[in-house]
Formats: structure tokens, sequence, C-alpha cells
């Protein structure tokens, strides 16, 4: 700290000076009455806290000296002073005493502390919390601002706006009004808020507005808040809905397509709910309604162009006019393609021809056709494949029911597994047919409305069954082959390739002990018919009929077998060589 010269008195100094110079008892008190009246009044003035009116005496580059009146000047900081250009040699200053004696023995002032007081007792007497107060914002602090209203009071963060803020430094330096939200006594400060004096307006306005607005009117708003569902709009204090489908007569995705936030929007009031303080808005019924005239303008059949706006996994949407859309359906894309994907047909900006299909006016709905504009192969259909008519076809797909033929490009038949074959029990397709096989097939029936044709591959022979009683009449005898083997009996595959069942109780005249004892899987096998079910397409055989019908001695020869082949052999050399054996034993004893 710079030193500066100073004339000053104090006590001690003055009785020095009485003491060595022996000045008389009133020169002594004329001195104390001059440089250190100590008069009650006085005395206060010097307590610590007090505001004192001072005189400029010198000014530094980094103090003021003020002389006070007491035993000392006092240093201000000059950063004290908000106006350097204001500080004039001589001026009186108000400056707060803040220590009567620092540790150089010199008094401490404070031009700011003055000014704090000050503007604190100017608070307490003109203010109350609640009353409304002008001020101008000075800067930011942690959670909130700054604000100059005579004094500093500080203004929250959630007190500054009653809108989404972006940026704090776009207060500073304005000018705003306040209401003092609280006064602390003790701490020397003051809370303020700004929102709830907006928040009062706002209210103010929405009872007025809602007062006078009329569903019908047309009202400006500025856009603050855009959503999924739509857009909301502030109505000079109120807040209004422009829900997306209010925007425009076209389809959209997202508000965001037509708006942007605070762009300014005129507007139709659609309705008001005085209760809930909430207004419906539209912006599409500013003009004309284009689907008024739709059916009349679009019959069913009428040919339209227009662009692809929008593809999705069921279909295409095409603008016809502007407002006007229609969905060409995947089904309706294609006679002789199964379409899974729009884009296989259409992408999004071309511009096609369609039939309009249906028209849904209260839907807001148009289904339009491409495939319409072409041949539909169907149309003559019964003409090219007729009833009983015999075609050939490839085999594009097996399914667990049947196959699928092409019999030209987007006419497709079914061959259902019934109609596979008059004789085989066919579980599944591949069992007789594989993909890209080329068939020969009778046309069985076509469903042209359905789109259906049905064919068959056993219809080109002579159904067995229908002569099975004249071609192996029950008491018949009849030979095959074992082709499965079950617990209650054994499967056989006639010569004519019918299957018969010889049931367990009809395989043996022998007792057994399983089927597998008698017949085995590949044995050839000859047995009676007992019983022909042609409706059901059964045959029911017996071996044990046929042995009882057979001389006993002769039952090896109906079941064929290498086995039993083999054994019959081989017994039969047994027997020879024991015959031969005997005789040449008898010879020897005739000998």
């Amino acid at each position: 700290m710079s030193k500066h010269p100073q004339h000053t008195w104090n006590e001690s100094n003055i009785v020095d000076d009485i003491f060595f110079q022996e000045k008389d008892a009133e020169t002594f008190k004329s001195l104390l009455s001059q440089n250190g009246d100590m008069t009650p009044k006085k005395a206060s003035a010097m307590n610590p806290g007090s505001i004192l009116k001072g005189r400029i005496v010198e000014i530094t580059k980094d103090h003021v000296v003020i002389d006070v009146g007491l035993k000392s000047e006092g240093l201000v900081p000059i950063e004290e002073f908000s106006d350097t250009s204001q500080i004039f040699l001589d001026s009186e200053v108000e400056v707060l005493l803040d220590q009567t004696e620092d540790d150089h023995g010199q008094i401490v002032l404070s031009r700011e502390k003055a000014e704090r007081l000050r503007q604190w007792e100017y608070i307490l007497e003109h203010c109350e919390e609640g009353s409304i107060v002008k001020g101008r914002v000075l800067h930011k602090v942690k959670g909130g601002l700054m604000v100059d209203i005579g004094m500093e009071a500080f203004l929250p963060g959630s007190q500054i706006d009653n809108k989404r803020i972006k940026n704090l430094d776009d207060y500073i330096g304005k000018t705003y009004e306040f209401k003092i939200l609280k006064i602390n006594i003790d701490r020397k400060n003051v809370v303020v808020s700004r929102r709830e004096l907006l928040e009062a307006e706002r209210i103010s306005k929405k009872t007025e507005v809602l007062e006078h607005i009329q569903p019908g009117d047309i009202r400006e708003g500025v856009v603050k808040n855009i959503t999924d569902f739509g857009v909301f709009l502030d109505l000079d204090g109120i807040d209004g809905l422009l829900h997306i489908t209010d925007m425009t007569w076209k389809r959209i995705k997202h508000p965001s397509e037509m708006v942007q936030f605070g762009q300014k929007l005129e507007v139709m009031i659609l309705s008001v709910d005085k209760d809930k303080g909430r207004v419906a808005l539209g912006l599409k019924q500013k003009g004309p309604n284009p689907w008024d005239q739709i059916e009349q303008k679009y019959p069913p059949g009428t040919k339209v162009k227009g662009k692809i706006v929008n593809l999705l996994p069921y279909g295409a949407f095409i603008e016809i006019e502007p407002g006007i859309e229609g969905l060409i359906h995947v089904s309706e894309m294609s006679w002789v393609k199964n379409i899974t994907d729009p884009s296989e047909i259409v992408r999004k900006g071309d511009e096609v021809e369609a039939i309009v299909l249906s028209v849904q006016k209260e839907e807001g709905k148009i289904s339009l056709g491409i495939k319409q504009t072409e041949h539909n192969p169907w149309d003559d259909v019964e003409r090219k494949y007729p009833v009983d008519g015999t075609v050939k076809a490839e085999i594009r797909t097996l399914t667990n029911y049947g196959a699928f033929v092409e019999l030209e490009p987007g006419v497709e038949g079914l061959i259902h597994i019934s109609d596979l074959s008059w004789i085989k029990k066919v579980s599944h397709p591949s069992e007789v047919l594989k993909k890209g096989d080329v068939v020969d097939a009778v046309i069985l029936s076509v469903d042209k409305d359905s789109k259906k044709i049905t064919l068959g591959v056993k219809q080109l022979t002579t159904n067995p069954w229908e002569s099975i009683e004249k071609t192996i009449p029950v008491g018949s005898l009849v030979k095959g082959k074992v082709t499965k083997i079950t617990a209650f009996g054994a499967f056989v595959e006639l010569d004519s390739g019918i299957e018969g069942l010889i049931h367990v109780t009809e395989l043996s005249d022998q007792a057994f002990g399983k089927v597998e004892d008698v017949v085995n899987k590949g044995d050839d096998v000859t047995a009676k018919v007992i019983k022909l079910d042609p409706e059901h397409k059964k045959i029911a055989l017996s071996i044990k009929e046929y042995l009882i019908d057979q001389n006993q001695y002769n039952r090896d020869d109906i079941v064929i077998t290498p086995t039993k082949r083999r054994k019959k052999d081989e017994h039969a050399k047994k027997d020879k060589n024991e015959h031969g054996k005997s005789e040449r034993s008898e010879d020897e004893d005739s000998e």
C-alpha cells in the first residue's frame, strides 16, 4: 500500500505536546476541541458499520483518499467506484466505516458497502414480499442471475422465464419487471421472480382469449412445441393443439415435415373447451376439402395417373392430386407374381397408371390396382383349361397337402395329395413327385372367381377299385409281397399294386408267438381274399384260410422264403441220406 502524507492528530500526540511544551490548560482544551472532539455524536459516528460523509482529498491510480473528519484519512480502492469519471477532488461521497483502525493504525472505509447499505435501507423502506420492481440483469451466478433492483437481488434459474431457456446470456443487460419473492433481513438479500409475473400475465390473457374465441375464427399462433402427434401453438397467451391429422389433407409421417419451431401460422379454431382451457386447431380446414366430390370424381373403374409418394410393407401410396392419395395393395400389383414387397414393382417417385377399385370417402381411402391395367390371364382359363382336359405342367412347389404346378405365367393349379394315386397311401407329395418335374394331369375343376384350378394325376388311369369285385372276388387266391409288419398283422402288395391286410388272426392255422414267426418283410405269400371294401379301399386276406383249403403237408409251398427254401432242401437231403443208409444196412444184414 502506498504511503500518503497525512496531517492527522490523535490524543497521544496532543498530550505529548502539552506535557513537553508545558502548555496551559486553555491551550490543551483548545487543541482538543479542534482535533478530537469526543462528544456523544462524534463517538457514535466512529462505530464500525456507520455511514459517513467524506471529502475526496486525493486520487491515485489504485485508491481514493477520503477525509471523513476522523483521526486519519481513509483509503478506498478505486474499483469500488462504478463510474471513475465522476470522481473529483473535494467532491463529497458516502462511505462506510469498516474498521476504526487497521494494522497500520489507519481507518478502513468502503464505498461499496455504503452503497449496499443505502440500497438495503431503500428496499426495506419501499418494498415488501410480493412487490413489483423493475431491474436490470447484471451477470450470471451459480443457479441463476443477479439483478439490479436498487440493490443486487438473486433471480433463480427456475424463475427466469415460463418457457424453456436455451442461453442465460440472452437476458444479461436487459431490463424487466420482477416480483419480490423473499426478503431475508438477517442475510440482507432479496430473491425475485420474473416467471410469476409472466404466468400471471399468461393466465390473464388466457382468460381473456377464452372469453372471446369462437370455433371458425382464424387466429395467428407461434409454434412452441412439436410432437409426434401434432404441434402446440401459442395463441397470444393460450395454447392450442394442431393435430397431425388436421395439418394437411395429404398424409405426413411427422409434423416437422410442415412446420418449424418458432414459425408463425394462421390457423382455424375447430373447438374450444373453456372448462379445461383446451383449443383444437386446424390448418387444412382453411382450404376446400378435396374429398368432398371424390366419389363423383373417381368412381370405381376410373384410370388415374400419379406419383408414388410412399412405400410400406403392405403396398404403395400414390398421389393422384394434391391432398388425394390412394393405396395400391401388394395383392393388386401383379396377376402373375406373388408380390411380398412393393419395391419389386415400383419405386418412390415413379409415375404410374392405376385403376380405382373402391372409394371410402368417410375414411379418406381410395383403393387402386396396377395389375388391372393389364390383361388378366384368369379371364379365359375356363376356355383354355376345360374340366376333364389333360395338360402338361411343371411342378413349382411341394407342400404337405399337394403340389402346385404352373400352367402359364400367373396361372397355377393344385394337385392334391389325394389325387396322386388310386392304390398308394401317399403321406407326402415328395414320395411321388419332385420340384421341376413335368407331369401329365387331368383338369378336375376350375374356379375363375377364386382363381383356383385343381388337377389330378391318378385320373389318367382307371380306378382299379371300381372293378375290384370282378378282378379279385372274395374267395379267390392272390399272390403278393409283404411290405410292412405291424403288431396286428402284415400288409401285402398284390401284383396289381393294391395293398391288402392279413390280420394276425389270419396268418396261420398253427399256433405262433409273433407275426415274424410266420412272415417277414419282403416275403412272397399266397393268400385267400376273404373280404372286399371298395368304398374304403380295403382288402382282407387270409393265409390260414388258404392253408385249410390246401394239403397240410404242402403248406411250406405257401410261404416261400430263402430261409425256408434252404431248410426244406436241407431236410430233404437229410431224409435221402438217412434212407440210403437204411437200404445199405438192410443189404449188409442180408449178406
